[in-house]
């Protein structure tokens, strides 16, 4: 009897040591309620987890950046009408709209059939599995992976490669690809790339390093730039941010060179004049403007 009681309590540690393994049991997303699904890793495995809650972003929300809007507007209706559209890479400075954009767009064609599944960068040599689980749905999918940059040495990029170039792991038909990045290559590019073998231990052909740099970013089909604003865009959108802002609550708040020299003033402060930048500084002061009347 002890013995079986011994075996038991080892039986139970080998159970509990496995379950911390195997992923948790998921049930599969219905497609028709869930517009966005993120992928979780567990392990050598992973699953597609329901997002149940999406930002509400509109395309209308987005001020300051009309080219880049109706760049991945046009492409996204192309893919999602069933016409031929392209891998979108979103690239440019910080806070300038990119990751909602993408955002926005689901928002915009969810109900025709668009769906998002995001993935991290440390799981992209997920995305055949991910294909494995989309390609059967009549939606049409976009996987996201978003603020995506590669540093030397990391190998996860040529999976991503091969699904933009239709090889091993070509991506469905029901699929395209949207990535932002602060790069444009997505791989930093150094001086020394350019010196070849004037430097020790340096590449004979230069030219083929700068070559497979480029070649990942140039799979792409569509590069969309974003760039911070000048001041005259950045004043243009902060004075939309305020108007958007206080229309909910009925107010018109005035705009005069105290509001101006203020939003310079928290431009410089940020380091960066953007949309980010812009609506963080309509909020603080519409939110205080409203509270003192």
């Amino acid at each position: 009897m002890q013995l079986d009681n011994e075996l038991q309590q080892q039986l139970k540690r080998v159970l509990a040591a496995v379950e911390q393994i195997l992923p948790k049991a998921v049930e599969p997303i219905d497609w028709d309620k869930t517009m966005a699904a993120i992928w979780r890793s567990h392990s050598v495995a992973g699953y597609l987890e329901a997002m149940p809650e999406t930002e509400p972003t509109q395309l209308d929300d987005l001020l300051g950046i009309d080219e880049q809007k109706q760049m991945l507007v046009d492409n996204t209706a192309q893919f999602v009408a069933g016409l031929p559209a392209n891998n979108v890479l979103l690239w440019g400075a910080r806070g300038t709209g990119k990751s909602s954009l993408v955002r926005a767009v689901l928002n915009a064609y969810a109900d025709r059939g668009l769906r998002v599944v995001q993935v991290d960068k440390d799981d992209l040599h997920h995305l055949p599995d991910i294909f494995k689980q989309i390609k059967d749905q009549p939606q049409r999918f976009l996987i996201f992976c978003d603020d995506l940059s590669f540093e030397d040495g990391e190998k996860s990029y040529k999976v991503l490669k091969s699904a933009l170039d239709g090889a091993v792991y070509a991506s469905p038909k029901n699929t395209l690809i949207y990535v932002t990045s602060n790069r444009r290559y997505l791989i930093p590019q150094y001086d020394f790339d350019n010196i070849g073998n004037h430097v020790k231990g340096g590449e004979v052909r230069a030219s083929e390093t700068i070559e497979e740099k480029s070649s990942l970013s140039d799979r792409f089909g569509l590069w969309i730039s974003f760039d911070s604003f000048s001041q005259d865009q950045y004043l243009r959108v902060v004075r939309q941010c305020i108007d958007q802002l206080c229309a909910p609550y009925g107010k018109q708040l005035p705009w005069n060179d105290e509001v101006e020299r203020a939003a310079i003033a928290w431009s410089h402060e940020k380091s960066k004049r953007c949309g980010r930048t812009a609506l963080q500084f309509s909020r603080r002061w519409v939110g205080q403007a409203l509270a003192k009347q």
